[in-house]
């Protein structure tokens, strides 16, 4: 089992930047690849960015390339999502997953369902 949780969420005017933090414990968390995810209300749940255990790759949505940056401390056992230039269509309820890293992972690294542990999520909401 991987236990995650997430901080660094709050309230922040349009183009502010926040840092996300998803702190990992239980099982070897470097061996794992990590997600960030996203729902807004109403809206369904939505990729965001993602890196792999190493930290030699990371994916990033469309909407957020440019202003977003995924990393990660394994030694620390945790991932982070800079966000700068943030936009009041950020607003959402932010996740961490984590998903070992399989064969498959570059092709469907986007998909929720590779990954096995998820955290409680934290709010970020941008005002304009």
């Amino acid at each position: 089992q991987v236990q995650l949780v997430e901080s660094g969420g709050g309230l922040v005017q349009a183009g502010g930047s926040l840092r996300l933090s998803c702190a990992a414990s239980g099982r070897t968390y470097s061996n794992y690849a990590v997600g960030w995810f996203r729902q807004a209300p109403g809206k369904e749940r939505e990729f965001v960015a993602a890196i792999t255990w190493s930290g030699d790759n990371t994916y990033y949505a469309d909407s957020v390339k440019g202003r977003f940056t995924i990393s990660r401390d394994n030694a620390k056992n945790t991932a982070y999502l800079q966000m700068n230039s943030l936009k009041p269509e950020d607003t959402a309820v932010y996740y961490c997953a984590a998903g070992k890293q399989t064969s498959y992972y570059s092709a469907r690294y986007y998909q929720s369902q590779i990954y096995d542990y998820w955290g409680q999520g934290t709010q970020v909401t941008v005002s304009s």
